[in-house]
C-alpha cells in the first residue's frame, strides 16, 4: 500500500501562519479548516508548526514531509458520514528548543500573518522566572514576547508586521490574557515603549472559542487505511461538527477568510454568548450526566443515548434546564441542543464517562452553577435534574456504590483537598454531607445552603440514591418531572 508521502501533493503556498503546537486537536480544527480554504481559494497560505514544550519526537512529521490526514466521521444531519481530508498546508514541524535559531528566524518572514496556539488551559500564564536570554523561555507568552521583539527590531517597528493572535486555549478572554502577559514581560525584560507601543497599536490579539471533539489516531486503523487507499501513521480522527468563535478585531475577518469558504467560523464582536453555550449545553450535559450514568451501568456517552431511562434524564436536563439559560435566541439554541444530541450519538466515538468525571467538582461549579442559579432567577424554583446531578456526584466522590468499589475508586480523581474532604465526610448521613459539601465554600466559591431548598433536595434524591439505587432514582426523578409538568 502507498504512504501519504507518494499519494499526496502539496501546493507551495507561503508561509502565513505559526502555529503553536502540534496535537491532535489543531491537525483536526484549524489545519484542516486552513486546507479546505485553500482549496477553494480563500486563503492561500501554508502553516509552520512549532512543538512549544521540551522533549517529545517529531520523527513521524519528517517522515510523511507534515502531511496527515484528518478523517472527520460521525452523524449529521442524522445520517453517517466519512469525510477523509489529506492535509497538505503544513509546510513544516519545528521543535523550538532543539531548533531555536530556526524558529527564531521565523520572525523575519514577512509573509506571516497569523500565531495559532494550544497550549493547554494551563498554556497563557506569566511566571517571573522567565528570562529574556532564555533559550527559548518556558511559558509560551515569554516565548511569544521573546518572538515578537525579534520580528519588531528585524522590520524596524513596521506597523504592517504586527501579528494577529488567534488563541484557542480553553479558557475565557484568551486574547486579552495573551496580551496582558506578553505586555507583562515586555515591561520585566525592558524592552522599551516603542516594543510595547508596536505590541498595542501593530498586534491584533483576538479571542476565539472553539467546539469540535478530536480523538486522535483510530484503533481502526487498518480500515481507514483500506478506505484512504494509503498509510498514514498521524491519521488524525474527528467528529464532523465544528464551530470557532472568533472576536472581530480589525481587519481580521478580511485577511483570515475561512468563514467564505463555508467554514463553520463566525467573527463576532463578542464570543460570550457562544461559550456560555458551549458550556452550558455540551459541557453542562457532560458532567450533569456523567456520574450519575455510570453508576447507573453504563460507561460511555453513546451508551447513554442508547439507554432509554438516562436519555430521558439527559434531555430534561438540558432541554428543559440548562437551555433556557443561554443568553442566545432560542431557535440557536435549539439547533445547538439538537446538534450536541446528534454528537452524543457518533457510534464513532467511545467517550468514556470515567474521563469526563475527572475533577468533577471544579467543572460542576463552572458548567452547572451558573445555570441553576439563572434558573432559580427565572423561574422562581430549583431545577430538580441540577440539583439531582449534584446528589449523583455526592453519591460518586463517597465511593460507597458498588460501582465505585476495588479499582473503579481510583477512578476518583480530583484535587487532594476535595479527596480529602470526602474522605472526611465518608460515614456521613445523606443529609449530613449534602448540606456539608453545599456549604463548602473552597469548592463553589459561595455557600450554596444557602439557596433556598438545595441541599435539603440535594439530600433528598441522594437518600434514594444510596437506598435504591441509581437507576431507581432516575426513574422517580423523571416521574416527579412529569407529575409536575402535569399540575
Amino acid at each position: 500500500m502507498k504512504t501519504i508521502q507518494q499519494a499526496v501533493k502539496r501546493l507551495d503556498l507561503p508561509i502565513r501562519i505559526l502555529q503553536f503546537g502540534e496535537g491532535n486537536f489543531l491537525r483536526a480544527f484549524v489545519d484542516q479548516m486552513v486546507d479546505e480554504a485553500n482549496q477553494k481559494t480563500f486563503f492561500n497560505g501554508s502553516i509552520v508548526i512549532v512543538k512549544p514544550r521540551a522533549g517529545g519526537d517529531l520523527s513521524l512529521f519528517e517522515k510523511q514531509n507534515s502531511l496527515f490526514t484528518v478523517y472527520r466521521r460521525g452523524k449529521e444531519s442524522g445520517k453517517l458520514v466519512l469525510m477523509p481530508q489529506a492535509v497538505s498546508c503544513v509546510k513544516k514541524v519545528l521543535h523550538c528548543y532543539d531548533n531555536y535559531e530556526e524558529y527564531m528566524a521565523l520572525a523575519e518572514l514577512p509573509s506571516l500573518e497569523f500565531i495559532i496556539s494550544n497550549t493547554t488551559e494551563a498554556g497563557i500564564v506569566f511566571s517571573s522566572n522567565d528570562t529574556f536570554d532564555m533559550r527559548p523561555p518556558v511559558s509560551f507568552p515569554a516565548k511569544v514576547a521573546q518572538w515578537l521583539y525579534g520580528r519588531f527590531r528585524y522590520f524596524n517597528g513596521d506597523p504592517a508586521k504586527g501579528i494577529i493572535f488567534l488563541p484557542t486555549e480553553l479558557i475565557e478572554n484568551n486574547g486579552g490574557e495573551l496580551k496582558s502577559c506578553v505586555l507583562r514581560y515586555g515591561e520585566l525584560w525592558e524592552l522599551g515603549v516603542d516594543f510595547l507601543h508596536w505590541v498595542e497599536e501593530a498586534c491584533t490579539f483576538c479571542s476565539t472559542l472553539v467546539d469540535r471533539i478530536v480523538t486522535g489516531y483510530p484503533q481502526d486503523d487498518s480500515v481507514c487505511f483500506q478506505e484512504l487507499g494509503y498509510e498514514d501513521a498521524l491519521l488524525d480522527v474527528a467528529e464532523p461538527f465544528g464551530f470557532w468563535a472568533i472576536e472581530k478585531k480589525g481587519n481580521v475577518a478580511e485577511r483570515f477568510p475561512l468563514d467564505k469558504a463555508g467554514l463553520p467560523v463566525l467573527f463576532t464582536s463578542d464570543i460570550t454568548p457562544y461559550r456560555e453555550r458551549k458550556v452550558r449545553i455540551l459541557n453542562g450535559a457532560h458532567t450533569g450526566t456523567a456520574m450519575a450514568g455510570y453508576l447507573a451501568g453504563v460507561d460511555t456517552v453513546g451508551e447513554c443515548m442508547e439507554d432509554g431511562i438516562i436519555r430521558r434524564y439527559m434531555e430534561k436536563l438540558v432541554q428543559t434546564e440548562l437551555a433556557p439559560t443561554v443568553p442566545l435566541p432560542r431557535e440557536e439554541v435549539d439547533s445547538f441542543v439538537k446538534s450536541t444530541f446528534e454528537r452524543f450519538e457518533n457510534p464513532y466515538l467511545h467517550h468514556s464517562l470515567l474521563s469526563i468525571a475527572l475533577n468533577s467538582v471544579s467543572k460542576w461549579k463552572a458548567r452547572l452553577l451558573p445555570s441553576l442559579k439563572d434558573y432559580m432567577r427565572k423561574a422562581g424554583v430549583l431545577p430538580l435534574c441540577v440539583v439531582f446531578s449534584f446528589a449523583a456526584l455526592l453519591q460518586f466522590y463517597s465511593g460507597k456504590d458498588s460501582r465505585m468499589q476495588g479499582e473503579n475508586k481510583k477512578a476518583i480523581r480530583d484535587e487532594d483537598f476535595v479527596l480529602a474532604f470526602f474522605e472526611a465526610h465518608a460515614e456521613d448521613s445523606s443529609h449530613k454531607l449534602a448540606r456539608a459539601a453545599a456549604s463548602e465554600i473552597s469548592f463553589w466559591g459561595e455557600d450554596l445552603s444557602c439557596l433556598p431548598g438545595f441541599a435539603d433536595m440535594a439530600g433528598n434524591w441522594l437518600a434514594v440514591i444510596r437506598k435504591e439505587g441509581m437507576r431507581c432514582a432516575m426513574e422517580k426523578l423523571l416521574h416527579a418531572i412529569e407529575e409536575e409538568a402535569d399540575v
